[in-house]
C-alpha cells in the first residue's frame, strides 16, 4: 500500500513556486540615468512613498504586471512642502536598459497638490492630471513589468513634488526639461519584478522576407 504524504507537506509542495528567480544584480546599471538622480530636489525635503500591493523592496504581485492583468498596484505618498503646485510620477526599470536608458514604464504629471494617493486598479488619471509617455508612445496608461527570464528587476516608482505644472509632454526628455529646477521634494518605492513561470512563452517574431536580388 502506497504511503500518503502528510496534508501539510502536500499543500506546501503545491504552493511552492516552480522557479526561484535570482535577486537583482548588485550593479544597478540604469540608476545613474534614473529620474530621481537627474532631478534633485531644491531642498532636503523627502517624500515617503508606498504601495498597498507590495512592500518596499518586495515582489510586485503578478496581477500588477503584464503577465496577469496589468492592474495598477496603487500608490501613496506623504504631503509635499507648502509651495507644492503639482506632483509628477515616473516609473523606470533600472535593470532593463534600452537605448542606453532605463526602460520607461509609466509617467503621470499635473497631479493636483491636494492628491497624495492613487487607488489600486486606477484606470484614469485624477481630474486635472494626465498620463505622460512611456517607452511605447505618448500619453500611455500604467504599463506594469514584464520581466524577462533571469534575475529579478528593480522598478522605481518615483514621486516628485513640483512648484509648477507641466505643459503637455510627449517625450521623456520634455518631462525632464519641464521639471528641472522645479523639484521641491521627492521619494520612491522600489518593487521587484520577475518572470511568471506559468506564462506561455512569447511567440517568435516572424522571419524577415528575403530581399530579392536586383535585376
Amino acid at each position: 500500500m502506497k504511503r500518503l504524504l502528510p496534508l501539510a507537506l502536500a499543500v506546501a509542495m503545491l504552493a511552492a513556486p516552480a522557479i526561484a528567480q535570482a535577486p537583482p544584480p548588485a550593479e544597478e546599471r540604469g540608476l545613474p540615468m534614473s529620474a530621481l538622480v537627474n532631478l534633485p530636489a531644491k531642498g532636503s525635503a523627502k517624500l515617503t512613498v508606498s504601495s498597498p500591493a507590495f512592500k518596499a523592496g518586495g515582489d510586485i504581485p503578478f496581477e500588477n504586471t503584464q503577465y496577469q492583468g496589468n492592474k495598477f498596484p496603487g500608490l501613496e505618498w506623504s504631503k509635499g512642502p507648502a509651495a507644492t503646485k503639482s506632483y509628477a510620477i515616473i516609473m523606470q526599470d533600472t535593470d532593463g536598459i534600452r537605448n542606453n536608458m532605463p526602460i520607461l514604464h509609466w509617467t503621470m504629471f499635473n497631479i493636483p497638490a491636494g492628491t497624495t494617493k492613487l487607488d489600486a486598479g486606477m484606470t484614469a488619471p485624477p481630474a486635472g492630471s494626465a498620463y505622460g509617455p512611456n517607452i511605447r508612445a505618448a500619453a500611455q496608461p500604467y504599463m506594469g513589468p514584464r520581466t524577462p527570464a533571469g534575475p529579478k528587476h528593480r522598478y522605481h516608482f518615483q514621486v516628485f513634488a513640483l512648484d509648477t505644472t507641466v505643459d503637455a509632454a510627449k517625450t521623456y526628455d520634455e518631462i525632464l526639461a519641464a521639471m528641472k529646477d522645479h523639484v521641491l521634494a521627492s521619494g520612491e518605492v522600489i518593487g521587484l519584478g520577475q518572470v511568471d513561470p506559468s506564462a506561455p512563452p512569447r511567440p517568435a517574431p516572424a522571419p524577415t522576407p528575403a530581399t530579392p536580388p536586383a535585376n
